[in-house]
């Protein structure tokens, strides 16, 4: 994907990027839908800012916000200081639920919910499949770079960690309970062969939040705030045919 072929400045469209990720960025036979991505749509909605979507891979999107060449968003990041040096970002539209550690059932039966974070990241005897420039969140975070845990570095999706989880080729990787969930219906596999690991430390769920190249204007940026804010009160998703464009 060329950034460069994107909305020029005077057309005044924002290309929101976004990338498979059930259930949060899904394209269907009608356009783009999950949990982000049908709040975002209603947000640029009801904001009145036209946007079109682009499906690109997570670590482009990052790329293509940096570069500033372009009327650029990306959909769901967290909020961490890295970023922050070279995108603007919207107020949080979403919070995920809990981040949870998936691990096989059948492995490991030592590993159970209710304790602190720290007695799975410093056990010697695990394995730690960790998705290469993904961040977990602050305390997720801060935790793994406090325990160094041994770790296999992957840049596949979810699906493939979890595939390499049955095949034992890793022990855990941390995920929201919500994708934790879709992930195992859709990949064929039982619920039952997995466990979530849930932590008495851990905090409420991550917040998910637009990100901006800095060509956005702050207008622009607070017209999608007031549309959040707003959004706040309504969860409900407005039942009308979304003007989607879909563009791969």
């Amino acid at each position: 994907i060329d950034s460069d072929k994107g909305s020029s400045d005077s057309d005044n469209i924002i290309t929101v990027h976004y990338h498979e990720k059930p259930p949060y960025y899904v394209t269907g036979d009608f356009g783009v839908y999950g949990l982000c991505a049908e709040r975002a749509t209603h947000i640029f909605q009801s904001a009145d800012i036209r946007f079109k979507w682009q499906k690109t891979p997570a670590p482009r999107q990052l790329d293509i916000i940096r570069s500033n060449k372009s009327r650029d968003c990306g959909i769901g990041w967290y909020k961490n200081p890295e970023r922050e040096k070279f995108a603007k970002y919207s107020l949080p539209f979403y919070q995920d639920s809990y981040v949870v550690a998936l691990k096989l059932a059948s492995s490991h039966k030592e590993i159970v919910s209710g304790k602190p974070i720290k007695e799975l990241l410093s056990n010697p005897e695990l394995t730690f499949l960790l998705k290469s420039g993904y961040s977990y969140g602050q305390f997720v975070d801060n935790s793994i770079a406090l325990f160094s845990p041994k770790r296999i570095v992957t840049t596949l999706e979810p699906i493939g960690m979890l595939k390499m989880i049955y095949l034992k080729r890793a022990d855990y990787f941390f995920i929201s309970e919500d994708e934790a969930e879709s992930i195992i219906k859709i990949s064929g596999f039982s619920e039952s062969e997995f466990d979530l690991i849930k932590f008495s430390d851990m905090p409420e769920g991550n917040k998910r939040h637009l990100i901006f190249s800095n060509r956005i204007e702050d207008e622009t940026i607070e017209k999608i705030n007031a549309a959040i804010r707003l959004y706040k009160y309504d969860k409900t998703i407005p039942k009308n045919s979304f003007k989607i464009e879909v563009k791969n």
